[in-house]
């Protein structure tokens, strides 16, 4: 559920917007769009290890649990939103946020539960299925929300709603402290430093997708470039910190085992590759694609998400066989090779036409989501297994961190490398087509000269972006009926946009496998048995803990 509600409201986002009154594209309303995608993304990955820590400190189950009553009211307020317009768009923001601090408490603690309730031999297939709920829960939301916007915005998030009661009643009944825990006071220092220096840094990187100044992203912005050093000082700051209180947030020391700091570092790598995969396959199938084969545009969000249906059928099939594979074989193999199988699949998409044949597409995603799941359940269970018992909490938030970073850090660079790799060919190629349509060469050049970032937004709501690009100069009116016509349907767009499409995509997925095998460089360094489960850790007396914990009353 925390998962989802990260990609559900992507899909649905032309609908919200709709039902508030809200053009997202308009000129001082970008802003609203990219919080209410950011806004969740930013609060999950800023607070879960001050939550996990905070699990650690007080129970990592009340952390949990509380979490699911958070999470449920905050739905509950969110498809109640009474306002319109700019009101409405702040209500559901806010809300947002705050439903975002009940998703970091599930996510910061959900595998420290789970690290302590199963014995090392079952641990791998117990997180397997626990992380691959998760994952899949990123792409079955894109097409939850595109079935529940066709109905009405607001049960995107009424569906959370029972979903949450349900859980909320069942966590409090059904779960008990069974871990290690350690009363201690609450690193205010280092929470502090961590959660603005993280914030300065991932709204610095959002907001360097915007133009500015000429621009097409915002990247020479003072703003962006202040909030970025920001960001990097207080980080400096906050590990300063760290090393020098009794109880710190963040126990950089658990770096000093290898299985630990390669998981992660493989983690990040794997997180940010994995979100730019999923927004550049939605504006691939929005904005070309479906287009091109006859879906109108208001129609794209809900096939976008069922054309990815692959993908997460990849995640489903491999997460929980890879996991209990590697609880008996140990983990470096499958999560290095689900990597590399990753690596593959994006060089597969880089050899795609732009019109690509749908089951040689549907093939290749397949293959990305089996190496995801190779990848994560075993990479879960080595991160988890390898860190003591009284430190699982805070391992649990740090690993959510670096995944939830990851997401962030995706839109913010893919969607860069995207924009630039557009502003060189978009503009002369958008001033010619409009021209041959009978557009003058005024509108046009106005036209072609905007930020390809609305473009790229348009088509990721599932806008025709023609039409939304020339709606202010009135053109369309003067223009034949045919000319009109063949500008806003379905194909004159996309066939416009290939070629300068290809070549955005074709630096965004070099990027991605390039990521993809640092990542598998990275796993391969965690260790001979890469962290097998608990079996690998350091003292016998984390096996003992960790075999015990699921026998305990």
């Amino acid at each position: 559920m925390a998962t989802l509600d990260a990609s559900i409201v992507i899909i649905a986002m032309p609908a919200i917007f709709r039902g508030i009154g809200l053009d997202p594209l308009a000129p001082g309303n970008i802003s609203y769009l990219l919080w209410l995608i950011m806004g969740y993304l930013l609060v999950t990955a800023v607070l879960v290890v001050a939550l996990g820590r905070l699990g650690d400190i007080y129970g990592r189950v009340r952390i949990y649990n509380l979490g699911f009553a958070v999470f449920s009211l905050t739905s509950l307020a969110l498809s109640l939103d009474p306002m319109h317009g700019a009101g409405g768009a702040l209500w559901l923001i806010s809300f947002r946020i705050l439903q975002a601090v009940g998703g970091a408490m599930l996510m910061a603690n959900s595998a420290a539960i789970l690290t302590d309730a199963f014995p090392a031999e079952q641990r791998g297939m117990a997180l397997g299925v626990n992380q691959i709920a998760g994952l899949s829960g990123q792409f079955l939301g894109l097409i939850a929300g595109g079935v529940l916007a066709t109905v009405d915005w607001r049960a995107v998030f009424w569906i959370n709603v029972p979903i949450g009661i349900v859980g909320t009643l069942w966590s409090y009944r059904s779960l008990r402290e069974i871990g290690a825990s350690r009363p201690a006071g609450i690193d205010w220092a280092g929470n502090l430093t961590f959660t603005f220096g993280a914030l300065a840094l991932l709204a610095g990187i959002t907001y360097g997708i915007q133009p500015y100044g000429g621009h097409p992203t915002g990247w020479t912005n003072p703003a962006v470039l202040a909030a970025l050093g920001a960001g990097v000082g207080l980080l400096v700051v906050f590990a300063i910190v760290e090393t020098r209180v009794a109880e710190p947030m963040f126990h950089l020391g658990l770096f000093k085992i290898r299985a630990f700091a390669a998981g992660n570092a493989a983690s990040l790598l794997t997180a940010i590759a994995r979100g730019g995969l999923q927004f550049m396959l939605i504006i691939w199938l929005q904005g070309v694609w479906l287009p091109l084969h006859g879906y109108a545009y208001e129609d794209t969000p809900l096939w976008a998400g069922i054309a990815l249906i692959p993908l997460t059928a990849g995640f489903l099939i491999s997460g929980p066989i890879s996991g209990y594979l590697s609880d008996r074989f140990g983990a470096r193999t499958f999560a290095t090779g689900g990597l590399l199988l990753m690596a593959g699949s994006f060089v597969g998409l880089l050899f795609l036409p732009v019109d690509f044949s749908y089951p040689v597409f549907a093939v290749v995603v397949f293959a990305n989501g089996i190496g995801q799941g190779m990848f994560s359940a075993p990479n879960t269970s080595a991160i988890m297994g390898s860190v003591p018992p009284e430190r699982r909490g805070a391992a649990s938030g740090m690993r959510a961190t670096f995944q939830n970073s990851g997401m962030s850090l995706s839109i913010g660079i893919f969607f860069s490398l995207m924009v630039t790799g557009l502003a060189s060919d978009l503009p002369q190629t958008l001033s010619s087509g409009l021209q041959a349509q009978g557009v003058p060469a005024g509108v046009a050049g106005t036209v072609s000269s905007l930020p390809p970032v609305s473009t790229l937004f348009a088509a990721f709501l599932g806008q025709n972006p023609v039409g939304h690009l020339l709606a202010p100069s009135g053109v369309l009116h003067t223009l034949p009926a045919h000319n009109a016509s063949t500008l806003t349907g379905t194909e004159f767009f996309p066939h416009l946009i290939s070629g300068p499409l290809h070549h955005g995509l074709t630096i965004v997925f070099i990027a991605a496998a390039a990521m993809a095998v640092v990542a598998a460089l990275a796993s391969l360094l965690r260790g001979r048995d890469g962290g097998r489960t608990a079996g690998s850790a350091p003292t016998p007396r984390i096996r003992d803990d960790a075999s015990s914990s699921s026998i305990r009353p």
